[in-house]
């Protein structure tokens, strides 16, 4: 049983001293000493030797020095493994009197991001000589002081510490002083010159001294300054301040200008030699560039904002010297309070951009550092995370802190964490320091597209537009990239017999739903919907939701009146109403419905009309017609009112009905008067009636006076129908030198001023040849005996009975019209006696009508120009509604006999019209005869 047990202490005793080294390995200070000023890439410590590697490692590992924005000081040299200087090294530049000059720095592991503290002590030499701050120095006293007066000399001040600072004074002989040095709480020696017999000024009025300082190092280094010593005249009292020590504490965030103290010194004498002024002595360059002594006042002031981290205190002398020369020193220490005026500082030394969400707890996202420039509590940080962030700070050596994971990360709760990692200090007020770590976590497809609600109940308007969206449904999925596409679709069943496609229709991209018919409410009232999202990963995942879509009733329907109902036969039913009813009698109800619901639904009754005011009112809600007041025996018998049934939809809609109400005391009465009951007359129907009779008057008189103008015209033809008669038989007495033959068609060519009156009775329409204005012939005599024999009236008649004997000759090309002679229009050419056309408008127009005359009598085969009395044939050829506009013009299209020329009208072989021999009218006019 020993055996065993022994074996066990052992091994219990072995992991002990196995978690101490583990622990000493973690805790581990490495420290190495060197001496200031030496050379760039001197031996400082075997680096690798402490770390527990080999010099090769140092490279494989990623071994580097961290260090917090300060010139580095120090290198790895690579090949022997060694911390070497990398460059010059001055104690007095980095830790000027502290002692010892420690110098702190860490060293990186990074492929085990592990970090070792590294320590170098940096061993003072002397190097700095003693140095007073003037090479001269003037000092006064009185020829009258006593033996053992003590005047203060300026110090020395050697940057080394310890041994190879500031040891010891000497003086150079003389007979009247001596030095004494006094060692302040500061561990500095100062000066001073004791007075050892009586001066006389009279006898020796200078005394040149010199004053020398050495150091105790090896070899010894020293520095001297000469003192001239000024005797003055008899001044027996020097200043004294209040104090021989002034201290103030001030932070170092008081503005610039900002006053201390004052300092206070006293003189016993009178005139110039009381006069006290201030100064500074043996000031460092410091106190003169940070603080302001008046002179005069004694006030010292800033001049430059303070910095505790830079310098805690300040001590400066403070010398107050009368017009006699005595001087007076005080010391002045100004303490300056620490303020946290610097916030902490965030250093990210290593980081991991993305993890993926199925990683391990406990995987390091990031290693960085913190810092403070504050000191005391102020210089007191702590750092931390959201708690509600799967993540926690690790502590690491020194101020350096792991980021790891607690969980598991779930990318569709969180697809990117921005990690906000707080430092804050110690400080009254405390600053912190925010550092955002930005992480993104990898997706898989693991989530089903999701809606915003379980169900969704809609509405619409009935009467909707056939197309109109109607409401959008969403679904959301929380995957990325493709599975988080979604389409939508439409569980397709069969509502009222048709599909419910039919009804609404979706956007599969969208999923906005949208209406196919309109709706009415009072046949659909709801229509349950089934919508399917689907993602499209592989297998596509899905979810289904409800949409119910209510119709909303508008207000489209007007209310419908039940009673009274109307009658139909035509009649007017009536209600009784006994004279002796008294104010409040139910005459009658009207009832009404109205086919919407709700609002839209809710009827009213008013009174629109009442043939007698007041007497009757209606029920708002009720519709009951009562009597306002007692019937009285002046009431009429028959009474009108005209009932309005409103429903209270936007806009209202209304309908209308008239009663009529009979005032007897019994149905026989009623029942005898009915036959001659007259309303009264309503003041409204009287003015429609009296516009009715003005209206009829105007149109009578419009008509009687379009008769009277009618009977004026015809009176106006039959005259001229008159005068035509006439004409025609002086026409008949002619000779024939005065006709030519157009075509066949024998027309009298003495040029007449004449007028054509035509109506809508052709019958009655006349031509008038009042008197001749000139005669004139168309062809000369020598063409008359060249050409054919004229056609004359007794051969007009074998023309119409036989068309074809006569023929046109063909057209001559050497025959040509004067311009005198050629036809145009009217106002062409003025009128002369040379045979040509008329050249009056009028005229023209008469001779058109006069040769379209003879041609309808020729082809009637009447030798005459009219068939009847003053007609002219044209009724027969054109009809009623013939006017000057149809009249051809046949100045253009005439044959001449005897001569090849024949005059063609243009427009008329433009139209396609052939003019013939026989017949010189228009087809139209041919038509119009048939007919």
């Amino acid at each position: 049983m020993a055996d065993p047990l022994k074996s066990r202490g052992r091994g219990d005793l072995l992991w002990f001293f196995m978690l101490l080294g583990t622990l000493c390995e973690t805790a581990a200070q490495i420290r190495y000493s060197v001496r200031e000023e030496l050379d760039k890439g001197s031996f400082v410590g075997n680096i690798s030797k402490d770390l527990g590697l080999e010099p090769r490692e140092l490279v494989q590992r990623g071994v580097r020095i961290v260090s917090r924005g300060r010139t580095q000081l120090f290198s790895l040299n690579p090949r022997s493994g060694s911390l070497v200087t990398a460059g010059r090294v001055d104690r007095e530049e980095l830790c000027a009197q502290s002692a010892p000059c420690l110098l702190s720095f860490n060293v990186l592991i990074e492929n085990k991001m592990k970090i070792y503290g590294v320590e170098v002590e940096i061993i003072d030499i002397n190097d700095n000589f003693p140095r007073f701050r003037d090479e001269e120095l003037k000092v006064k006293v009185s020829e009258n002081a006593a033996a053992g007066t003590r005047l203060v000399l300026p110090f020395a001040r050697d940057a080394d510490v310890g041994v190879n600072s500031l040891q010891s004074y000497q003086l150079s002989s003389n007979l009247h002083f001596s030095l004494d040095v006094k060692s302040g709480p500061d561990g500095q020696k100062y000066p001073e010159l004791v007075l050892e017999q009586p001066l006389d000024r009279e006898k020796e009025a200078t005394h040149n001294l010199l004053l020398t300082a050495l150091d105790g190092g090896d070899p010894v280094h020293s520095s001297t300054t000469l003192i001239h010593v000024t005797v003055l005249d008899a001044n027996d009292n020097a200043p004294r301040f209040s104090r021989s020590e002034y201290r103030v504490s001030v932070p170092e965030n008081i503005p610039v200008g900002t006053q201390l103290l004052t300092l206070t010194a006293t003189d016993a004498d009178e005139g110039i030699n009381g006069k006290v002024t201030y100064s500074f002595r043996n000031e460092e360059d410091k106190i003169a560039e940070t603080f302001q002594l008046d002179s005069y006042l004694g006030e010292i002031s800033t001049v430059h904002s303070l910095d505790y981290e830079e310098t805690g205190f300040y001590l400066m002398e403070v010398v107050a010297q009368d017009g006699g020369a005595l001087l007076a020193s005080a010391k002045v220490l100004v303490t300056v309070q620490d303020v946290n005026d610097n916030a902490p500082e965030v250093i990210l030394t290593s980081l991991t951009s993305s993890v993926s969400e199925d990683c391990l707890p406990g995987t390091i996202i990031a290693l960085f550092s913190v810092h403070d420039g504050d000191s005391g509590k102020n210089g007191e940080v702590s750092c931390s995370i959201p708690g509600n962030l799967p993540f926690k700070l690790e502590k690491s050596v020194d101020n350096y802190y792991h980021l790891v994971t607690t969980r598991s990360l779930d990318r569709e709760e969180t697809s990117e964490y921005n990690i906000t990692v707080t430092v804050i200090d110690g400080g009254a007020p405390p600053l912190s320091t925010e550092n955002h770590i930005s992480l993104k976590v990898a997706d898989i497809n693991d989530n089903p597209p999701a809606f915003s609600h379980d169900s969704y109940s809609i509405s619409i308007p009935e009467n909707n537009l056939r197309g109109v969206s109607i409401f959008s449904v969403t679904a959301y999925d929380q995957d990325s990239g493709d599975f988080a596409q979604v389409t939508y679709s439409l569980a397709e069943y069969t509502f009222q017999e048709a599909p419910v496609s039919s009804y609404v229709s979706i956007n599969s991209d969208t999923g906005v739903l949208y209406a196919l018919q309109s709706f009415d409410y009072e046949q659909i009232r709801e229509l349950k919907l089934l919508v399917t999202a689907r993602d499209s990963g592989s297998p596509p995942l899905s979810t289904n939701v409800s949409v119910s879509l209510f119709v909303t009733d508008q207000n489209d329907n007007i209310p419908e009146i039940l009673y009274p109902a109307l009658p139909t036969d035509g009649s007017t039913g009536v209600e009784l109403a006994p004279r002796s009813a008294e104010a409040g009698y139910l005459v009658t109800k009207v009832v009404a419905v109205d086919r919407d619901s709700g609002q839209n639904a809710w009827l009213s009754y008013r009174l629109l009309k009442a043939s007698e005011p007041g007497l009757f009112t209606v029920g708002l809600h009720t519709g009951e017609v009562r009597t306002a007041r007692a019937l009285l025996d002046r009431d009429v018998l028959k009474q009108s009112l005209v009932v309005v049934v409103q429903d209270h939809g936007q806009p209202p809609l209304s309908a209308s009905v008239t009663l009529t109400v009979a005032v007897a005391d019994s149905i026989p009465d009623v029942l005898a008067d009915l036959g001659s009951i007259n309303t009264s007359s309503d003041p409204q129907d009287s003015d429609i009636t009296l516009y009715l009779v003005v209206a009829v008057a105007t149109v009578s008189c419009v008509f009687l006076a379009f008769v009277i103008v009618l009977l004026a015209l015809r009176l106006r033809r039959w005259h001229m129908s008159r005068l035509l008669q006439s004409s025609r038989d002086r026409l008949a007495s002619m000779p024939n030198s005065h006709f030519v033959g157009m075509d066949g068609v024998q027309a009298f060519l003495q040029t007449y001023s004449h007028e054509v009156s035509l109506t809508t009775d052709s019958r009655k329409s006349h031509l008038i040849f009042p008197q001749p204005n000139y005669a004139d012939r168309l062809i000369n005599e020598e063409s008359c005996e060249k050409s054919e024999p004229l056609l004359i009236a007794d051969k007009m008649d074998a023309n119409k009975e036989d068309p074809g004997d006569v023929q046109q000759a063909p057209p001559n090309t050497d025959w040509r019209f004067s311009q005198a002679q050629r036809p145009g229009t009217s106002g062409s050419q003025n009128g002369d006696e040379t045979g040509t056309w008329p050249n009056n408008q009028f005229d023209t127009e008469m001779l058109q009508a006069m040769i379209l005359a003879s041609a309808s009598e020729a082809a009637d085969g009447s030798s005459t120009l009219g068939g009847g009395a003053g007609t002219m044939g044209l009724s027969a050829r054109y009809g009623p509604q013939f006017t000057l506009q149809h009249v051809p013009d046949y100045r253009q299209n005439v044959y001449i006999p005897g001569s090849n020329a024949t005059l063609t009208n243009a427009a008329g072989k433009r139209d396609g019209k052939t003019p013939a021999g026989g017949n010189g009218n228009k087809k139209k006019s041919g038509k119009k005869e048939k007919k």
